[in-house]
């Protein structure tokens, strides 16, 4: 079991997340049941390496990524990079599973960490020619809907994303492309997984 250091009003909010989580865990007469909710009232971490703790110990109490997503999906406001993920995240990606979305964001990490591309991960999205949704003359990323759920499930697969929170591709998988085109690249790299309709490469 984690331990929780200091006092701030995030670990006490998740003190109190896990306060509702280990009894099902722990009681051998408890019945099989759902994954617990968590609290409605009580906000979710804010923080990667928070939202990282959390998610760990929802992950172990059984919730699965959907459940994640959701309860990530609110929070505090993006960064500029982070929303540039999660921009992309939308326009890429958002009529894939949420595995294929999560995929999606960690290729924007893998090529901005790669040395291979630009470092930060605004720079990557918009590079030109890369992001079919970017303009490639003057890096303009168009608009989302806010109220979508689309757009929720963007910002809460980010949030899991840039907190390393739920494991997905390796760091060395740097392409993707959907499964109805076959650019003449992807004979040169290694195929590793297909998820949803888009196929995932590394070098």
């Amino acid at each position: 079991m984690l331990t929780l250091v200091g006092g701030s009003s995030e670990a006490f909010g998740q003190q109190a997340v896990m306060a509702q989580v280990m009894p099902a865990i722990l009681s051998p007469s408890a019945p099989p049941q759902a994954a617990p909710a968590a609290p409605q009232a009580q906000a979710p971490a804010s923080t990667p390496a928070a939202i990282a703790r959390e998610a760990a110990w929802l992950r172990s109490a059984g919730w699965g990524l959907s459940a994640l997503v959701d309860r990530f999906s609110a929070g505090a406001p993006l960064d500029e990079q982070a929303n540039c993920i999660a921009v992309a995240v939308y326009h890429e990606a958002r009529g894939e599973t949420l595995e294929g979305q999560l995929a999606v964001a960690r290729v924007i990490m893998n090529r901005a960490a790669s040395g291979k591309y630009p470092t930060s991960w605004c720079g990557t999205v918009k590079q030109p020619w890369q992001f079919s949704f970017v303009n490639p003359r003057t890096g303009h990323m168009p608009g989302v809907d806010e109220n979508s759920a689309a757009w929720r499930k963007a910002l809460g697969i980010t949030r899991l994303a840039t907190a390393n929170a739920v494991p997905t591709l390796a760091t060395d998988v740097l392409w993707y492309h959907a499964d109805y085109v076959a650019p003449s690249w992807g004979r040169r790299l290694t195929r590793v997984e297909k998820i949803g309709t888009h196929i995932f490469y590394r070098a």
